[in-house]
């Protein structure tokens, strides 16, 4: 069923309009999809807070009258998920228990005239650039003495710093320039400034993310300056990890991993989403690349820096994907050997250049074949693993759950890569510092170690 019909299907059984209560106004940020998605509801709720406003992110009081959703419009199941919070809150507005619910971020952005039409319950949508018309609906300005100051969601000890936005590839599978627009670089100015500020406040890792963070710079100092930026963060006092995410690998500036290589305090980390390993699907992909230059790439790379971990994305059942195709994926991963992989169905998206082709292949082939990829990286990652086993490695504790101090190697990025468990009952770790960890086991996914004494 398409998904705006099953808005519509939804809507038409909450017609029962109960007489809302008078509240001081309090107002919830719900964010759904990805850490850039993340990153602008702090800067919404760090200019909500600016303008005198009491605002929360998806806080669990069941006094907030003001509800600002902020959706993911990526893929089938995304956008999905945030219809139903749409009507969750719609519901819970006709119920009386909130005043307002406003919609923001990519699925508002992509669809907004058909969502204004199928749920008129939503007081106001607005797209992915709409900060300042947002604001207005609160009588609040919005503040650039606020800019580079963000109020994190999140313990305070990692931040991403999105360094761009939006994006100008063509990829032929991806909605992005459709709900985020053309690439515009933010200055290298203005993130150091960022990043001082969060650095005062406690902030020891910076995550670079963008649309994609290759092309920084090309239009804003008609050059690639990545590694400009890299550095210039990288001397900011306080900052102990920068890492970055998302680089593209067609025109992948090299001086990143010159950069990376001579300063200490940038991870020796990359994610860098190749997409697939065939040539023929590349090029249906639209990714200006081959399955040869993307092995050229990486080989160079970890020539420069063999103690590098490369984090990369594959998509499983792109039109043109035939088992041939499929199996030279399979090869290619068994080949390069990455140290972080995921692996993601292909979705067809309206208004892509793949979404006029035809989609044959049928979901559960393409779950099927997305599997069989990551059981060939648990073994990679295990065997990859079984060699951190008597080593020590510094790790940043993220946080304390169930019986574990949980933490991160350099190698590992928040919430996607492995985890080093520290056993609670045996060692005393506080949240957000560094502790020197001695690896004592390993699965496929989890690190398993004891903190050595430094003394």
């Amino acid at each position: 069923m398409p998904l705006l019909e099953f808005a519509y299907l939804c809507v038409q059984s909450r017609k029962s309009v109960k007489a809302r209560t008078l509240k001081k106004d309090k107002v919830n940020i719900i964010t759904m999809g990805c850490s850039k998605n993340l990153v602008d509801s702090e800067v919404l709720l760090t200019q909500l807070k600016g303008n005198g406003i009491n605002a929360s992110h998806e806080s669990n009081s069941e006094d907030n009258n003001i509800i600002i959703i902020n959706t993911c419009g990526f893929i089938d199941n995304a956008k999905q998920e945030s219809i139903d919070t749409i009507l969750q809150y719609v519901d819970a507005k006709e119920q009386g228990l909130v005043d307002k619910v406003y919609v923001t971020g990519c699925l508002s952005q992509r669809y907004k005239d058909d969502l204004e039409k199928e749920i008129p319950q939503v007081d106001a949508f607005f797209g992915t650039r709409d900060l300042p018309a947002i604001l207005k609906k609160f009588k609040a300005d919005y503040k650039h003495e606020l800019v580079g100051e963000r109020l994190l969601t999140h313990a305070s000890h990692y931040a991403y710093m999105k360094i761009s936005e939006g994006c100008d590839r063509p990829c032929s599978f991806c909605a992005i320039p459709l709900m985020r627009g053309g690439h515009v670089s933010r200055s290298i100015e203005d993130l150091v400034k960022e990043a001082e500020h969060k650095a005062a406040n406690g902030t020891k890792e910076l995550l670079l993310i963008a649309q994609d963070s290759t092309y920084y710079g090309l239009d804003l100092y008609k050059k690639r300056r990545l590694a400009d930026l890299m550095r210039a963060l990288s001397d900011v006092n306080g900052i102990d990890w920068i890492r970055l995410h998302y680089a593209y690998p067609t025109g992948f500036p090299m001086d990143v991993i010159d950069v990376m290589k001579e300063r200490p305090n940038i991870c020796n980390y990359l994610d860098i989403p190749l997409q697939h390993g065939s040539t023929s699907v590349l090029k249906t992909m639209r990714r200006g690349t081959t399955r040869e230059k993307q092995e050229e790439l990486i080989h160079s790379i970890r020539d420069i820096m063999p103690d590098i971990a490369i984090r990369t994305t594959l998509i499983a059942g792109h039109p043109g994907e035939g088992e041939a195709e499929y199996q030279e994926m399979v090869d290619f991963v068994e080949r390069m050997k990455f140290e972080r992989l995921g692996v993601f169905t292909y979705s067809h998206e309206e208004n892509t250049h793949a979404g006029t082709m035809e989609d044959v292949i049928p979901q559960e082939e393409k779950q099927a074949r997305a599997n069989h990829l990551m059981e060939i990286q648990e073994q990679i990652s295990y065997d990859l693993n079984q060699e951190k086993v008597g080593k020590t490695f510094k790790v940043l504790v993220d946080k304390k759950e169930g019986g574990h101090f949980v933490g991160r190697t350099e190698y590992d990025s928040v919430e996607v890569d492995n985890e080093v468990l520290i056993d609670a009952a045996k060692y005393y770790c506080r949240v957000g510092d560094f502790v020197d960890v001695k690896i004592t086991d390993a699965t496929e996914f989890d690190l398993y170690g004891e903190v050595q004494d430094t003394q």
